[in-house]
């Protein structure tokens, strides 16, 4: 039996990703990074948690491994397996694992979509421990001191069955995000897409106007994504209603009021 690993070099972001801070979610980060604390982020669909973990990890200058939790994800996706290739029996590490070895930053987003076994796994990890158990190897990987294991979920989102656990999160430094201010958000949607920034400007306006039907019809409204996407669109020759109604209408509903409702919105402001 061999036991292989990926490297994880291939992970290091060179090329410093755009990110616009709205608080002091850099200077937390990074202090719980030198204390070894893991870091929870909370906040709504589309609000830059995955692009902050990309900055941090660039200014870090750390590996960082993204996992995007689902329903079917096992403690054995995150950890490894044994494989068989070429008629031998090979151990291959998960991402997490990997990242443990590496001393890279692992990044779980939507943490709470995953199975419920993938938490046993990440709680030695999220501790004083800080130790990995593998037990189909019965060994224990102790985590290097530049790991970090980040999480994140859509507290706005989840059903009760599926929130975190008081036994998860208070292991956690917690980052609140929330959609940045008018002002800011142009700026990003800008800088992201290309658009002048009047048609960034009316593209925060008509986000603003979708957030304010949620609860009313709409689950969430337009993310500072989505406004990236439309303003992409329309930075290639799109017309801003179709830009709207293809990027943003049809990424939030399918219902047919609620898609008249926002394409009137759009119309009303391009």
């Amino acid at each position: 039996m061999n036991a292989r690993t990926l490297d994880p070099a291939h992970h290091l972001i060179e090329k410093e990703p755009y990110f616009e801070a709205v608080g002091d979610e850099i200077q937390l980060f990074e202090a719980a990074w030198r204390q070894q604390i893991p870091v929870l982020l909370k906040g709504p669909t589309g609000c830059g948690k995955t692009r902050f973990m990309e900055h941090m990890a660039w200014r870090l200058k750390r590996p960082l491994i993204t996992v995007s939790c689902h329903d079917d994800l096992t403690a054995s996706d995150l950890v490894g397996r044994y494989l068989v290739k070429g008629g031998e029996t090979v151990w291959v590490d998960g991402p997490l694992t990997r990242a443990v070895r590496a001393g890279g930053i692992c990044y779980l987003d939507e943490v709470v979509e995953a199975r419920k076994d993938t938490m046993v796994v990440i709680h030695p990890l999220a501790d004083d421990r800080r130790t990995l158990p593998m037990e189909k190897l019965g060994i224990e990987v102790e985590a290097t001191p530049e790991f970090c294991l980040a999480i994140s979920y859509n507290p706005g989102y989840q059903s009760v069955l599926k929130d975190l656990k008081q036994s998860t999160r208070q292991r956690f430094v917690a980052l609140e995000f929330d959609y940045p201010s008018a002002e800011l958000e142009r700026r990003i949607v800008a800088t992201e897409s290309g658009v002048s920034d009047a048609i960034a400007d009316s593209l925060v306006r008509f986000a603003q106007m979708t957030r304010n039907l949620k609860g009313s019809g709409l689950e969430e409204g337009a993310s500072t994504r989505l406004l990236v996407h439309a303003g992409k669109l329309i930075a290639d020759g799109i017309s801003p209603v179709t830009a709207c109604k293809s990027a943003v209408a049809q990424a939030v509903t399918d219902d047919a009021d609620m898609l008249k409702a926002i394409q009137e919105l759009s119309s009303s402001i391009f």
